[in-house]
């Protein structure tokens, strides 16, 4: 939870907000969380294989909030060097909305 805490951002009416809240550890962990005027870009471990096709996401609306979570499709089987790849979701296809509070169930580890 204080990771999350840590990506708490005030927003604007022209982009939703992310907030602290509950995470599910089981899912994909993520290493940041950025929040663009129209996108959201998630970065995640990755070997050299990872990409957006891999990726899926859910967003379900919980006491005014919408829960966005990401998933791989399938574990990642490179063998090259550990790294990080930055993956980006628009707004509309997560189907958030203006100024719309945001709260990312992934956990998002601070250790690098």
């Amino acid at each position: 939870m204080l990771a999350g805490a840590a990506f708490a951002l005030a927003g604007c009416a022209t982009r939703p907000r992310l907030i602290a809240g509950e995470t599910w550890p089981e899912l994909e962990p993520l290493l940041a969380v950025s929040l663009e005027r129209r996108a959201v870009t998630i970065r995640i471990e990755s070997r050299g294989c990872a990409d957006r096709a891999n990726m899926v996401f859910r967003v379900d609306r919980k006491e005014g909030r919408a829960v966005v979570a990401f998933a791989r499709r399938r574990l990642e089987t490179c063998k090259g060097p550990r790294s990080w790849a930055d993956i980006t979701f628009s707004y509309e296809e997560l189907g958030l909305k203006r100024g719309e509070q945001i709260v990312i169930a992934n956990p998002i580890r601070s250790d690098r």
